[in-house]
């Protein structure tokens, strides 16, 4: 079991300080979305509450409150005692066919709007990667594309695509990119991947990752970006077929 406060630097930047005055309702949602994307499994306990709030910059009521939100959504346990603490519940598989339908009833409209955000945001991510990227970035992004490529089933798939997309953003050395990314893919990444036959082609979306990779470790930045904006419009083609194929079956 680990704790979120032992966390790798892409965990830390999904946590980076709040901006929008601490409310409790964004402190939960940041933790919601590194439960989402897989970045704490299920069983991780939390650090006190006192270590939440320095690291997120608030106040420890609004921690508090923000974890009752939590306990609520049945995110997390609270347990009492010696080895007591607050303990994150991922979300069962069984939960899928809840995605399948929260797809279908998205509208086109709404799925188009969220392939523009992303286009923007993960393209801009590529070139500024290509243009900043730290020594160490090839080994973790080229581990992240093969995790992809082997990943057995919809959770990880989704895991290993968000780590992606976010590392990337976490490259390009910008917090605000950083923190659209992890929103877009908290928000994208379980409408995208979807159980059979409904999810991408997953070797085909690991290939599109190791483009982008390439460009970047190249310095490549106009070539990086064309191959996010690429791997972007598939993305969002996907989401598109999937909610019309799942309109006309309902």
């Amino acid at each position: 079991m680990t704790t979120i406060g032992s966390a790798t630097p892409l965990l830390r930047a999904v946590l980076a300080p709040l901006t929008d005055l601490g409310r409790a309702d964004a402190v939960a949602r940041r933790i919601t979305e590194a439960i989402a994307l897989g970045l704490v499994a299920d069983g991780d306990q939390l650090p006190s509450e006192n270590d939440l709030a320095d690291q997120l910059g608030v106040a420890n009521g609004t921690v508090r409150e923000a974890l009752a939100l939590l306990r609520e959504a049945d995110l997390i346990e609270t347990r009492r005692g010696r080895n007591g603490g607050s303990f994150v519940r991922t979300p069962a598989e069984g939960s899928e066919h809840l995605r399948v339908d929260r797809l279908r009833e998205t509208a086109t409209v709404d799925l188009r709007d969220l392939g523009d955000e992303e286009l923007a945001v993960f393209g801009t991510a590529a070139r500024l990667a290509a243009e900043r990227a730290p020594a160490d970035l090839g080994p973790r992004l080229t581990r992240l594309v093969h995790e992809l490529r082997d990943a057995a089933g919809p959770a990880e798939q989704c895991r290993a695509d968000a780590r992606f997309h976010i590392e990337l953003a976490v490259a390009a050395q910008s917090v605000r990119l950083t923190q659209l990314a992890v929103r877009l893919q908290a928000e994208l990444g379980p409408l995208l991947w979807l159980p059979a036959p409904y999810g991408p082609d997953q070797k085909r979306f690991a290939e599109q990752h190791r483009e982008i990779l390439v460009a970047v470790l190249a310095g490549d930045a106009a070539a990086a970006r064309a191959a996010a904006e690429t791997h972007a419009v598939a993305c969002v083609h996907h989401l598109v077929r999937g909610h019309l194929e799942l309109a006309d079956d309902g």
